[in-house]
Parts: structure tokens; sequence; C-alpha cells
């Protein structure tokens, strides 16, 4: 899968930014792990300070597509820690994004995987199994579904209806 720069797609998409169909989510994600750029399709999982439904989902081996957590914005707990990440690392996810928060962001800053998320929080989450998985979420104003694309940089995150070339 070849990088596309954000601003560039941007650039060269005003069409599709003018009809919804590309998306910039807001300047509002922290930046962790080593990869800075991923892009991929999009899996989805809606929950709220509880992670079961996260593990589940890195836990599954996939090539390169990306994760899209609503967490709620809670500010709370973490949804993602150490083990989890270098677990989507190893079944093959190219990032996370996060609409909540890690923890252990130096185990999390040593795996070849993208992270975005609001912040870092010490406090781990709770275990019940609630959630939703593969479901339309929205987060900061922005509806993201299931199948969509999603690419980030440096510049930011962008969500597609479909995968995007230049």
């Amino acid at each position: 899968m070849a990088f596309l720069a954000t601003a560039e797609v941007c650039d060269t998409n005003t069409a599709l930014l003018g009809s919804g169909d590309l998306r910039v989510l807001p300047p509002i994600f922290q930046m962790y792990g080593q990869r800075r750029a991923f892009s991929g399709p999009i899996s989805t999982v809606k929950v709220f300070e509880d992670n079961v439904l996260v593990r589940e989902l890195v836990g599954t081996r996939v090539e390169g597509r990306v994760l899209v957590i609503d967490g709620g914005g809670s500010m709370r707990s973490a949804l993602l820690g150490g083990i989890l990440a270098q677990l989507a690392q190893n079944m093959g996810w190219a990032g996370i994004v996060i609409n909540g928060c890690i923890r252990d962001v130096d185990e999390i800053n040593g795996c070849d995987i993208g992270v975005r998320a609001l912040a870092s929080h010490p406090v781990k989450p709770g275990k019940r199994g609630h959630g939703s998985k593969h479901v339309p979420i929205n987060i900061a104003g922005t509806l993201i579904r299931e199948g969509e694309w999603l690419y980030a940089d440096s510049d930011g995150i962008l969500v597609s209806t479909s995968e995007l070339s230049i």
C-alpha cells in the first residue's frame, strides 16, 4: 500500500471534501507508536471504559487494517496498553485511532504500529464486555463506517468512503 500524504490528498480531492466522501478528523489526537504515517481499511468498535471488545479485535489476524475505537472521549481510563499494542502489531494492524486514552506510552512507542489517542492515562479499563463491534461510530462530529479508509500522518487524519490514489 503506497503512502499518501494527507495534505496532498486534501489538495487533490477538494470535490470529495465538499461532498463529504472525504472527511478530516479534528486535530485532537496525540501521536504514539513508531509508525508516524499509516493507512488502511477501517474496523470499528464502540466501547466506554471497557476494552474487552478492543482485545478481541486486535487479537484478530488482519493485513493492514486500521482499528477505530469510539471510547466516548473518556479521560478516566485507558483503552489500549502496551500488551494490546504489541498484539495488534503482531496480528498485522497498521494503526489504531482511539477517541479515548492509552497507557504504557513507552511500550506503545516501541511498537511498529501507528496509534492516535486523545491522551495517556494510567488507570486500566473495566472488563465487562459491553459495546458494539463493526458499527457506524461518530468521533467529534465525524461519522466513520466499517470498511471505509483511514489515512493518518503528521498533518492529520482523513476518512474516505473508498480507497484513494493520487
